[in-house]
């Protein structure tokens, strides 16, 4: 995981919403441009920035491609930041 891209990739708004919708159901990216007003290549831009950091993956079914979350690299960020967190009883 690299956390540049992760964090790169959930600083655009848009991300952050395709990842919602991600977060309840695998979608394909026409279901996925039914809630965005922008074009297919901006779409596939996001798409791609998303999958490069590892925060979804798509698999082919038939003539489609499905994209899902993958909540593995979340856990991974979460676990960065708890890194920092230290022991509440240390002063």
């Amino acid at each position: 995981m690299s956390l540049e891209k992760t964090f790169k990739a959930l600083a655009d708004k848009n991300r952050r919403e395709i990842l919602s919708l991600l977060k309840k159901n695998s979608l394909t990216a026409g279901e996925i441009a039914e809630h965005f007003d922008m074009t297919n290549a901006t779409l596939s831009y996001h798409l791609q920035i998303l999958k490069d950091a590892g925060l979804i993956f798509d698999e082919k079914d038939k003539n489609y491609r499905v994209y899902s979350m993958n909540a593995s690299v979340f856990e991974e960020v979460l676990a960065y930041f708890f890194e920092f967190k230290g022991d509440e009883n240390e002063k």
